[in-house]
């Protein structure tokens, strides 16, 4: 049965760039990664009920190292630099590559990866790469669309099966999500439980 999963505990644990800064491996991780400017901040924090967990930015790119969130005590959400139109140092940009593979690499509890993106411009290459790769890590990766509020619902749904028309896949495998409007996260917590366990 769908439903929205009540979270009471949503803390910041820490942040870094390499294996030693991050926490234990002892709780499920599901990792958000998507282009700096997708709303990926603001689908973290209204998924868990929250307004400012994640620092959100007018200015993509704000998120420069690798942040770990405590859910109830039974998960932890990952944030991972957004990419592509990050204005930052070419040099900080050169480094999340490996850096986020590194970490994609090396998270024994990593269950997941919620690959975010905005429904308006579909899937771009960075998205393709970071989709193809989830797999090859052993991850399976949720594929997001934001700013579903953006349409009408049956444009919504148009756009939904157009995009799972490019992608060969059926459109149920693609999640619309509206941080303004609050819609899509029973269907996304449902995915992230499945994979999660809790």
């Amino acid at each position: 049965m769908s439903a929205i999963y009540k979270v009471n505990k949503a803390e910041f644990m820490t942040s870094g760039t390499k294996p030693s800064h991050y926490p234990p491996t002892e709780l499920p991780e599901i990792a958000f990664g998507g282009a700096s400017n997708v709303g990926k901040s603001s689908l973290i924090n209204s998924l868990v009920g929250r307004t400012k967990l994640v620092k959100t930015s007018k200015t993509p790119g704000h998120t420069q190292t690798i942040n770990f969130f405590n859910i109830n005590d039974a998960m932890v959400f990952v944030d991972l630099p957004g990419y592509g139109f990050a204005k930052v140092p070419l040099s900080v940009k050169a480094a999340w590559g490996p850096m986020i593979e590194g970490y994609l690499a090396g998270r024994p509890t990593l269950r997941a990866i919620v690959c975010v993106m905005d429904l308006r411009r579909g899937v771009r290459d960075d998205d393709m790469m970071l989709i193809e790769s989830a797999p090859l890590f052993g991850i399976q990766p949720i594929l997001v669309f934001t700013k579903a509020d953006k349409y009408g619902k049956n444009a919504a749904q148009q756009r939904r099966r157009e995009i799972a028309k490019g992608l060969n896949c059926p459109p149920g495998d693609l999640l619309l999500y509206s941080s303004t409007k609050g819609e899509g996260g029973e269907a996304l917590w449902d995915r992230i439980r499945q994979v999660t366990g809790v």
